[in-house]
């Protein structure tokens, strides 16, 4: 698990840092919190759901189906498909609360070096640039953060988020493996509210819902590539998963 630190210029001044490599640090997550702005990029790519988070829900992708395998990470880091979702991206930096509740970049206390790395901050004392341009994206996506919790919370408010018992078939003659903890949308339920109820979930809410609702299809790439997985596993082959399920591109714009 990260250790989170904040950035001080006065006592991180001199300090370098491990920029990521790659995904390892994400191979045993088994879901991505996901924003509002980057729903028409998971779409494609992934089963989208909800979990609880406090009195309302988060908006999540499922990447595991044991709850500890990674199925979108690579056995040497790569993430396994053309878009990795925004909560991935600022690694080994987040934004971080300090004691006073004010938002702060932090950044994993392993990926700090006084030896190599690349610098935190100039020579003028200022953030380096590739820290600068993390934290500008770290920023962006907590005002979409912000929004997301605004438009999910407008949905469980109307009553159209239920629990949702969800079993995968893994394979003939096994099984199916339930997978616990998850809510979808009820789409009978969105759709029978009455006028006025929809029309208040126009826009956000609605996008989010409904984002939700078409990315069911692909649950079958969870199981298509556990199964994949698990073949290469048994037959002592490396993963070449890459060629089934692309490549990504990760960069640090907030441009959805």
């Amino acid at each position: 698990m990260p250790r989170w630190i904040a950035v001080s210029r006065s006592q991180h001044a001199q300090k370098n840092y491990q920029p990521r490599e790659r995904y390892h640090f994400a191979a045993n997550q088994p879901v991505a919190n996901v924003l509002l702005a980057e729903l028409s990029k998971l779409v494609p790519h992934y089963a989208l759901g909800f979990v609880e988070h406090g009195e309302s829900y988060q908006p999540i992708a499922l990447l595991s189906l044991d709850g500890h395998t990674n199925l979108y990470v690579h056995t040497d880091g790569r993430w396994l498909s053309t878009y990795v979702p925004a909560a991935m991206r600022g690694f080994p930096f987040t934004l971080a609360n300090n004691k006073e509740g004010k938002q702060v970049l932090a950044i994993d206390q392993e990926h700090l070096s006084k030896e190599w790395g690349t610098p935190l901050f100039g020579e003028d004392g200022s953030l380096n640039e590739p820290v600068e341009q993390t934290l500008n994206f770290l920023q962006q996506c907590e005002q979409n953060r912000q929004v997301t919790a605004a438009a999910t919370q407008k949905l469980a408010e109307a009553g159209v988020i239920e629990s949702w018992p969800l079993e995968l078939n893994t394979g003939e003659g096994q099984e199916p493996l339930p997978v616990n903890g998850l809510y979808r949308i009820n789409e009978q339920a969105l759709n029978g509210l009455e006028a006025q109820a929809y029309a208040e979930l126009r826009g956000g809410p609605m996008a989010l819902a409904y984002a939700q609702l078409f990315s069911m299809s692909q649950l079958n790439q969870l199981t298509e590539r556990a199964k994949v997985r698990e073949r290469h596993a048994e037959q002592n082959k490396p993963v070449d998963l890459d060629e089934l399920f692309g490549e990504e591109d990760d960069d640090l714009s907030f441009n959805f």
